[in-house]
């Protein structure tokens, strides 16, 4: 019996409320009885003015049938599990059924009927289901938080009602709301996978619906979200998924048994394609064979890391990808299999490459003006001219003269640098030149210079605007005669040296101060170069960030990932004073207060803090990261670059498609929309 009914004779109820639909009983043809049910749309409505239910049919199993029976009989809300069809709620059929009885059982309790309004009706449907449901209005004030909704979050329904929904969920998604996305397409999102933080601080795997929700002009009002805890199997494979790594598991046969959703997309092989295959069919990768990383695990018991190789992904191309493989360790501790995870290279390797692009020697810069100083250095460099560079104190003048030192003839010879400002006049002379035994006081024995020690190579003199008139008469003649004389000598000495100088002082208003020589000043000015200052470059930041955390990376041991997006724009509004040095010395602090992950703003010098300290800043950490942040930076770029043009980006970036499509979903880059709905 049914909702009061015999299930052996046709009949049709209708509920002494307004529902938007009927519930039909009849006999199925077969040799045991069956239920044949039609929720039919009349176009009637309920509390919130949407039709709830599509006109299908159902067909129940006579299984199913006796726990329906058993349901009426108790009074009990309880069902078998709900299978895969979803009306536009995301809830499903049999759930829907489960509201219809436990209606019908609840409409013949109640002695007067006409009490049980359609307020009643929507609060004991929510309340009689299993998953989690709440809704929204506008202002994203929730709304209705049914029982199942309180069992899994941990919070009581007095305590959410009128609170932002952010507040309560706390989840990883949050950023990207699936439910503000089904409120601006206006159509359902179903089966989206998240996690959320409870009440009492756990986190909770989630299978999600959403849908908007809209009165009877088509207004959108708020919205509805249907939630479900997945737990064991299921919510491993749901962490497996969440990876932006791809991950994947064989046996002792090398067959595959499991296959996460990123190894799908790197591969271009779905999950039901690769199990059960042997692992070489699939990959065809560089190292199957003797060297198979996952093989040396599960024989030697000991796990593999970062090995760079190549398999076969999307369309035959081969992808460039990093692995680390460890063995599968039964209870008992034998070795029944193995694990590997498989990191696309892709990105990272047209990273370097575009990096590359923008680096000369050790200097980094995306800007046009130091740029065109790019273009023009090997050709400076093939000369044999003094070169003089100018720019404040911390652009990278000497880092420039070494580029020149690498690219000129001179490249196998010493690189010579000497701080003119560092010191004192007495001392200058005999650094740069050298002594005799016997020159002064102190001078035991002879001692070369540093022009005698930069012989065949190149001299760079920094701060060559401190020097004085006296020593610069000296070196005036160096360069004139190719000939210098040390302290306490009257025999020149040959001198086949390259002169590079610098400075960050005007040397035009030096000579015009009769502090520096015209003449020497025509000497050094032949080929000029000037650094533009870092706040004059603020696009070559980022790319400056990259080197810089890559090479204290390597330096101290770390894996940093990057810098996340609010400490970027914190530096992207500094002036750098100290330009580049500066720079790399924030970088260099961070690091030591950072233990992991990417940096983020507090972990900056005391300046870049936020002033609101009681203001918790937002951070990155919840999210998976498995990637650079510069790598989420070129991206974002390149699609502004190309008005958010995917093939066009893809060709820019010399990626696949399928690569873009997985790095925007994974570092969650989102084309500029407008807002939906803003707090008054």
């Amino acid at each position: 019996m049914i909702g009061g009914f015999p299930a052996n004779r046709r009949k049709t109820y209708r509920f002494p409320f307004r529902l938007p639909f009927t519930l039909s009983f009849g006999e199925n043809a077969r040799d045991y009885p069956a239920t044949s049910i039609d929720l039919n749309h009349l176009g009637s409505q309920i509390s919130t003015n949407a039709a709830l239910f599509p006109g299908m049919q159902l067909h129940l199993r006579p299984e199913n049938f006796s726990a329906m029976k058993e349901i009426s009989a108790s009074g009990e809300v309880k069902w078998m599990q709900t299978g895969p069809h979803l009306n536009r709620y995301g809830i499903s059929f049999l759930e829907e059924v489960k509201w219809l009885v436990a209606l019908d059982q609840a409409t013949l309790s109640v002695p007067n009927r006409n009490q049980f309004d359609e307020h009643t009706v929507s609060e004991f449907v929510l309340n009689s289901i299993n998953d989690g449901v709440f809704s929204v209005d506008r202002k994203w004030r929730i709304t209705s938080f049914n029982k199942a909704a309180e069992n899994l979050t941990g919070w009581a329904r007095h305590e959410v009602i009128g609170r932002n929904c952010r507040e309560i969920f706390r989840s990883n998604a949050c950023d990207n709301c699936v439910l503000a996305e089904s409120i601006k397409t206006g159509e359902p999102i179903v089966n989206r996978s998240l996690f959320i933080t409870t009440a009492q601080g756990k986190r909770i795997p989630l299978n999600i619906n959403t849908t908007p929700l809209k009165d009877s002009d088509g207004n959108v009002v708020g919205g509805v979200q249907v939630f479900r805890n997945v737990s064991t199997a299921q919510g491993r494979a749901l962490i497996l998924d969440s990876i932006a790594d791809g991950v994947f598991t064989v046996n002792r046969q090398w067959q595959i048994t499991s296959f996460n959703r990123a190894a799908e997309e790197i591969t271009g092989v779905s999950a039901s394609e690769a199990i059960g295959k042997p692992c070489s069919d699939v990959f065809q990768a560089s190292i199957c064979g003797e060297t198979c990383a996952i093989a040396h695990s599960m024989c030697t018991g000991k796990p593999e890391s970062n090995r760079s190789i190549t398999i076969r992904g999307p369309e035959g191309r081969r992808v460039p990808v990093s692995i680390c493989a460890a063995p599968l360790i039964d209870s008992e501790g034998n070795i029944v299999g193995g694990v590997e995870s498989i990191r696309d290279l892709s990105i990272i390797t047209s990273l370097r490459q575009r990096l590359s692009r923008f680096q000369v020697g050790d200097i980094i810069s995306k800007s046009p003006s130091v740029r065109r100083i790019f273009d023009i250095l090997p050709e400076i460099a093939r000369s044999e001219s003094n070169v003089l560079i100018l720019g404040e104190s911390g652009t990278g003048k000497e880092l420039m003269a070494k580029a020149i030192h690498q690219k000129s003839e001179r490249r196998n010879h010493p690189f010579i640098a000497v701080n003119c400002g560092a010191l004192p006049d007495t001392l200058l002379e005999s650094e740069l030149f050298g002594y005799k035994a016997g020159a002064f006081t102190d001078a035991k024995k002879d001692r070369p210079g540093r022009f005698a020690a930069a012989e065949k190579g190149t001299l760079f003199l920094d701060e060559i605007g401190d020097i004085n008139l006296a020593v610069q008469v000296k070196l005036l003649r160096v360069i004139q005669s190719r000939q210098y004389e040390p302290l306490g000598s009257s025999s020149p000495v040959d001198a086949d040296v390259r002169i590079i100088a610098a400075t960050h002082r005007d040397l035009l208003a030096l000579m015009e101060g009769g502090t520096f020589r015209d003449d020497l000043y025509y000497r050094l000015n032949v080929a000029k170069l000037l650094i533009p200052p870092l706040r004059e470059r603020r696009e070559d930041i980022p790319v400056l960030v990259e080197h810089i955390v890559e090479k204290f990376n390597k330096e101290r041991g770390k894996d940093i990932a990057g810098i996340s997006d609010a400490a970027m724009a914190l530096l992207m509004r500094h002036d750098f004073p100290g330009n580049v040095r500066e720079l790399q010395n924030i970088i260099e602090y961070a690091f030591i207060l950072c233990q992991g992950g990417m940096i983020q703003p507090e972990h900056l010098p005391e300046p870049f803090r936020p002033k609101t300290e009681a203001e918790p800043q937002k951070t990155n950490l919840d999210r998976p990261m498995s990637m650079e942040e510069a790598e989420r930076f070129i991206i974002h770029q390149a699609l502004q670059r190309n008005k958010w043009k995917k093939m066009a980006t893809c060709r820019e970036l010399q990626i696949s498609k399928d690569t873009l499509r997985r790095k925007i979903c994974q570092f969650k880059i989102q084309e500029p929309r407008e807002v939906l709905f803003v707090e008054q």
